[in-house]
């Protein structure tokens, strides 16, 4: 008789009709699940990066709650444990850096208006008059000019961001 010589021979046996009959069935969806693997993986490539950064978000976040909570600990076990008249003398001096500051602050506006007024009485009538006239325009287009400044400070900011 003559042997068939069409399935090379490893040494297994034929398979039963049954177990062809599974492997046809199967191989519709292995076929499936190949042709869209490249697909799923496309869309898995694309998704990575905001993953990535949702999951650095998150893990900022987390760490950030972790180290305020710490600080905060830290600072209430600073605190109980330095004694009352050194809690005392710091709040002291605390008010008194305040106060000193609010002081220069109001000496600073005075001597800024003090200058304005200098330069507004030294200035000849012309200068005056177009100065009042700006400040006039200023305060009537006062959104307008914030919304230039603005429009400014963002294109000062790229082009300091470009330069790094």
């Amino acid at each position: 008789m003559t042997e068939d010589k069409s399935q090379p021979d490893d040494g297994t046996a034929t398979p039963s009709p049954e177990e062809l009959r599974i492997r046809v069935e199967a191989t519709p969806e292995n076929l499936g699940d190949t042709a869209e693997a490249p697909e799923e993986k496309a869309r898995a490539q694309e998704e990575k990066p905001a993953t990535v950064r949702q999951q650095a978000a998150e893990k900022t976040t987390q760490v950030t709650t972790q180290l305020r909570d710490k600080a905060t600990q830290a600072a209430h076990a600073v605190q109980d444990r330095t004694p009352e008249p050194v809690r005392a003398k710091a709040a002291t001096a605390t008010e008194q850096v305040r106060e000193k500051a609010a002081a220069a602050t109001e000496q600073v506006r005075d001597k800024a208006a003090h200058v304005a007024e200098l330069a507004r009485e030294k200035a000849p009538e012309p200068v005056r008059e177009k100065a009042d006239q700006g400040m006039r325009a200023a305060r009537a287009n006062r959104a307008q000019l914030i919304a230039a400044g603005a429009a400014v400070a963002l294109l000062i900011i790229r082009r300091l961001r470009k330069h790094r």
